[in-house]
């Protein structure tokens, strides 16, 4: 068997309010779950952007859902899905926002990618799927 996609990818935040208004003012993900500080979840796509406080999902979880403790310390990374149209505007886009491009790339396979950080410092990418061979 092999997996299907992937359905949620994972950060970690200490600053949960810093995050939330980053990834949805700039980013404009949509919120669909939060709880004070402990986590908050966006949609994105046909998938999750799932944020999370380390300090706190490190403990046993005591709610309804007995998910495992986990987290991270330090800086993560994700990387976006864009068209190279898409990743000019977004390149234009985050810097009038006040939002450093940190890198551009240009991979071998011809896809490109910009890289930026999010308030906590996690790394974050716009890139072409070609770069993984993938349309």
């Amino acid at each position: 068997m092999t997996p299907a996609g992937v359905l949620e990818s994972v950060l970690y935040a200490e600053d949960l309010d810093a995050a939330a208004d980053f990834y949805t003012r700039v980013l404009g993900l949509s919120l669909y779950s939060r709880q004070p500080g402990r986590h908050v979840f966006f949609r994105c796509g046909d998938g999750m952007v799932l944020l999370f406080d380390p300090r706190e999902t490190e403990k046993p979880h005591t709610g309804k859902f007995p998910v495992p403790p986990h987290g991270a310390h330090g800086e993560g990374h994700l990387c976006f899905r864009a068209t190279g149209a898409e990743i000019d505007q977004w390149r234009t886009y985050l810097t009038s926002a006040g939002v450093a491009i940190e890198a551009e790339v240009t991979w071998p396979s011809g896809g490109r990618s910009i890289y930026f950080r999010d308030p906590a410092g996690n790394s974050l990418e716009f890139a072409e799927p070609k770069i993984w061979g993938l349309s």
